[in-house]
């Protein structure tokens, strides 16, 4: 072959390969912690976002359980997740080099909120509820750190005793808004859930707030945190998981951040959720 062809050839090659990686697109996942409309509403509108300051095309991938995103993290069907301090800590343990990068301001003192029908009689305290005793009670989704996790522990701490010996009946609802749905409608006297999920409702005048009322919070704890793989860089470019950091750090549009509802995301790493992997492992939902 004329050499003068091989090199147009090779350049050629090099150029449509430096195209097809620029065209690689990140995916990523979140707990579905609320409902499947709502979740496609705030992360559409973060892929928009992050295609812009990434400058790859984004696309958001919904899930249908907090196991399943963090499956489709391991399987690297997704890159970049939003989850919960539990299901963070037990991708993280799946996938070498993972990493969180953010977290919402509020989420280095995140707090679960204990709620109850009203006609239980249980009103609001700043000590632990133990007229529930022999009520029924819902968590959220079984690896929830704000409808599991934390309160299956606070539970055992107030009382020594576990759940199922302290309350009447125990279950799962398997996301926030629907715990509160449940105790609103008394299907559930007793319930946990994560505060955002309520005072979000309380703010936008749900119904449910009005037979559901908080009588405790847990003391606070980390939780949500978008995670990455360790492997991005090498599929994107030297330096492309501090880029995603800086653009999830520097997301300002209000709009944005209600969705979630965060007022900004801040810097993260994994060592902000040893406390949660501790936790974790006491309560048996690590490996």
């Amino acid at each position: 072959m004329n050499p003068r062809r091989f090199a147009s050839l090779v350049a050629a090659c090099l150029t449509l390969s430096g195209a097809a990686a620029a065209q690689d697109t990140l995916y990523f996942s979140a707990i579905p912690d609320e409902d499947e409309t709502r979740l496609a509403e705030r992360f559409d509108a973060v892929a928009e976002y992050l295609s812009e300051e990434l400058d790859v095309p984004v696309q958001f991938v919904p899930v249908k359980s907090y196991p399943a995103a963090v499956t489709a993290f391991r399987n690297n069907q997704v890159q970049l997740a939003w989850f919960g301090g539990l299901s963070g800590v037990q991708a993280r343990l799946l996938v070498p080099g993972a990493r969180a990068i953010a977290q919402g301001d509020e989420d280095t003192q995140f707090v679960s909120y204990f709620i109850a029908n009203t006609d239980t009689g249980l009103t609001a305290s700043e000590d632990f509820p133990e007229d529930a005793r022999g009520m029924s009670f819902t968590f959220g989704a079984k690896t929830s750190t704000s409808g599991r996790l934390m309160p299956e522990y606070a539970i055992r701490e107030n009382t020594g005793e576990a759940p199922e010996d302290f309350f009447g009946r125990v279950g799962f609802s398997g996301d926030h808004s629907q715990t509160l749905r449940l105790v609103a409608s008394g299907a559930w006297q007793v319930g946990a859930l994560n505060f955002a999920v309520y005072d979000q409702a309380v703010a936008d005048g749900a119904p449910e707030v009005e037979t559901a009322k908080v009588i405790w919070q847990t003391p606070p704890y980390p939780d949500y945190n978008w995670t990455i793989r360790g492997d991005v860089d090498e599929r994107w470019g030297e330096g492309f998981a501090d880029k995603v950091q800086a653009a999830l750090v520097g997301m300002d549009d209000p709009e944005l951040l209600a969705a979630f509802p965060r007022n900004a995301f801040i810097s993260a790493d994994n060592q902000d959720y040893v406390a949660i992997e501790q936790v974790g492992r006491q309560l048996d939902l690590l490996e």
